[in-house]
């Protein structure tokens, strides 16, 4: 969901023809994909004069193409006036993602691990300054949260956005932040920017994140980074939670070895290599 999808010229065979739209196609469809696709890799919205540069397409006809993309939920229009992706763009990504490699391997590795069967487990892909739940083993235990596919969260919060985030530059990290802001959930939630760099650093170090009681009062959580082949950041972030006034220390040391071996091993199932778990002494 957070890697940009192919461009459209690298797609198909067709050739653009002189004004851009690939012969074909059908060209308000193909000028709605390239809008769709020049928002996806902005870092911050856009103008129409700016989408009018970057398209080499007319203000009017632009405008035309946001307004009806806005309408269905694929845009987003700002107050002022700028322009980025929609959240039906992230509903799609769901109904993709329930059908990828990615969820179909977690329901795979958690029913062969047989990790803490009383526990509530999620996968969690960055979305922007989010977290968004794309599949999830509630536990038998309640909790202050009910986690659902397709639940968003701020990722300063949970314990897989720290795990995500830790596996990000510190500069996108900060870029992350001035563009979405970092959100709190409870008092105790992370939202100062060196703050959460600090603790994003010590997730480095010792290979997993907690959230105490950032996400929900009373709640305590540990997650860990999933990798896929090649990939330099993170593709998604595992996590688990527990109920922290019944959580022991023997708890917490199972809970974070159950999550960094959940992680190590769905990473080796999408491919990638040198992320063998071992277990803290």
């Amino acid at each position: 969901m957070h890697k940009r999808s192919r461009s459209l010229k690298r797609q198909h065979n067709d050739e653009p023809s002189g004004n851009g739209v690939l012969n074909g196609g059908v060209p308000a469809v193909i000028k709605a994909v390239r809008l769709l696709d020049a928002l996806a890799t902005a870092r911050e919205p856009l103008t129409l004069t700016a989408l009018a540069g970057e398209l080499k397409l007319p203000k009017s006809t632009l405008h035309a193409l946001c307004a009806t993309l806005v309408q269905t939920g694929l845009v987003r229009r700002f107050e002022n006036g700028t322009y980025h992706l929609g959240l039906h763009v992230v509903d799609l990504s769901h109904a993709l993602l329930a059908r990828t490699d990615l969820t179909t391997e977690f329901a795979r590795v958690w029913d062969s691990l047989a990790l803490l069967p009383e526990e509530t487990i999620i996968l969690s892909v960055l979305d922007g300054a989010d977290v968004v739940y794309v599949a999830c083993r509630n536990g038998t235990r309640p909790l202050g949260v009910n986690f659902r596919i397709g639940m968003r969260l701020p990722a300063n919060c949970t314990a897989s956005g720290k795990a995500l985030l830790s596996t990000l530059p510190q500069r996108r990290v900060l870029e992350l932040g001035r563009a979405h802001g970092f959100a709190a959930l409870t008092r105790k939630s992370v939202t100062d920017p060196r703050r959460l760099l600090k603790q994003l650093a010590e997730v480095r170090k010792r290979g997993y994140s907690v959230d105490d009681e950032g996400t929900g009062d009373g709640m305590i959580c540990f997650g860990a980074p999933v990798f896929g082949a090649g990939a330099a950041h993170a593709v998604a972030g595992v996590g688990v939670s527990l109920v922290k006034a019944a959580t022991s220390a023997r708890d917490r040391t199972l809970a974070i070895q159950a999550v960094r071996k959940l992680a190590a091993t769905l990473s080796d199932r999408l491919g990638a290599r040198g992320l063998a778990f071992q277990e803290s002494s």
